[in-house]
């Protein structure tokens, strides 16, 4: 039922338009003005943008050498040894051998990291460049009709002549009544 009713109401719809549609002629209005409108567009346009850059290297050491840490062992162990007496002077030379060798791995170890070099090397990242150019994208034309001056905005230049239709309706006036026939005035 539902359906029906639509499908009743689309078509008594599609008849009224076509009624008011065969209410009205056309005719040819003069222009007057026509002025282009133009719309500000952005498009983007990326782009790579690069560099050269200065970068430290290491060169790694080849092999570890075990020079620092016996150095580091043997002075710690003689000066452990000028602190110690008796059975503490063995203590004392065993803690100034392991603290020396210790002390000397880590100063080793500093100079272990190899000799330093600088390269140039080029960089390069992709940025976005925004570039604006105006688009026309219509025309506000001004008309003249029966007398009367009209504005509208159209997608191609109308020329020196424009198409307009043109409706007639009957007025309705304070005094007017419907009938259920139509409007009749008093």
């Amino acid at each position: 039922m539902k359906k029906r009713i639509v499908a009743i109401a689309v078509c008594l719809l599609g008849l009224s338009s076509t009624a008011q549609a065969d209410n009205g002629f056309h005719d040819t209005a003069r222009v007057l003005r026509t002025t282009p409108i133009y719309e500000t567009v952005s498009v983007n346009q990326p782009r790579e943008r690069c560099w050269n850059e200065r970068v430290t290297h290491r060169q790694p050491r080849h092999g570890k050498s075990y020079t620092p840490s016996i150095a580091g062992a043997i002075i710690g162990g003689a000066v452990g040894n000028q602190f110690g007496k008796g059975s503490g002077r063995d203590a004392m030379t065993v803690a100034g051998a392991i603290l020396g060798a210790s002390i000397g791995n880590d100063l080793g170890g500093r100079g272990g990291r190899g000799r330093a070099y600088t390269t140039t090397e080029r960089r390069c990242e992709q940025v976005d460049d925004y570039r604006s150019h105006q688009e026309l994208v219509g025309y506000r034309v001004k008309y003249k009709y029966n007398g009367k001056v009209f504005w509208t905005e159209m997608d191609h230049h109308p020329g020196e002549t424009i198409r307009v239709r043109v409706s007639v309706d009957p007025a309705r006036d304070r005094h007017a009544y419907n009938s259920g026939r139509g409007f009749f005035t008093d």
